[in-house]
């Protein structure tokens, strides 16, 4: 086999090496967001308690508000009720003392269930902050195990980059390009064995002519139908 395949052949190795790292990076980065989606998820949960919470207090105040006004009112009645002449006048003055009277009972009866439902709101609001704590505290850990993990992955990838460097200056660099313009397209199958005499790229079945030129070695091949470069493992165990 010859000098440039067999060089190929081990960058691409190296370069396969070096992309399956990003796979285990995504990974740990998945393992955080995911968690951070949670805290955002209880954060919002917490947050719609309050609001609710905050709701109620202003319902609340908005029904004392109106007891003050229809207690002024009836006072006002009272008042009223000694300058009457009128049976009439009378009349109006008690329909008025009764609309107040039931508007007051609505008021109080809503201001009763309000307040008895916000206790119950404020214990759903400390558990939710309880909860909200918790997942920040697997956050932060789980980041920082997240920073291990990738700085073990860098100190692993450098190698392989080292290793690249090293063997990119050997490669002439024409055949450097062409093996880089292939792997614009396709990755890391730029360079693929050939078994039952077809490409393993696009597993079309390739001529006894261009197998042959494979088996001897003399040049680069490459496949007819998708343009990877070809290689048989037994030659190269040979070579």
């Amino acid at each position: 086999m010859n000098r440039h395949t067999t060089e190929l052949i081990e960058l691409s190795k190296i370069d396969k090496e070096i992309d399956s790292y990003q796979p285990q990076i995504d990974k740990a980065e998945k393992k955080i967001a995911k968690i951070v989606k949670k805290v955002e998820d209880a954060q919002d949960y917490l947050d719609s308690i309050n609001k609710f919470i905050a709701e109620n207090n202003a319902k609340i105040a908005s029904y004392e508000e109106q007891l003050k006004i229809l207690n002024n009112q009836l006072s006002s009645n009272v008042k009223k009720s000694k300058d009457i002449s009128t049976e009439k006048e009378m009349k109006a003055l008690s329909i008025e003392e009764d609309i107040a009277k039931e508007k007051m009972t609505f008021a109080n009866e809503e201001i009763q269930r309000l307040q008895e439902i916000n206790p119950k709101k404020s214990k759903e609001a400390q558990e939710a902050q309880e909860a909200l704590d918790q997942l920040a505290t697997e956050v932060a850990a789980a980041a920082a195990q997240t920073q291990e993990e990738k700085a073990e992955i860098e100190k692993s990838k450098v190698t392989f980059f080292n290793d690249r460097e090293k063997l990119i200056r050997e490669i002439d660099q024409k055949v450097l390009a062409f093996y880089e313009k292939i792997r614009i397209w396709a990755g890391n199958t730029a360079v693929v064995k050939v078994k039952k005499q077809a490409c393993y790229g696009c597993y079309m079945k390739i001529s006894d002519k261009v197998y042959a030129d494979i088996i001897r070695g003399e040049e680069i091949t490459t496949c007819p139908h998708c343009g990877r470069i070809l290689y048989i493992e037994s030659v190269v165990a040979e070579a």
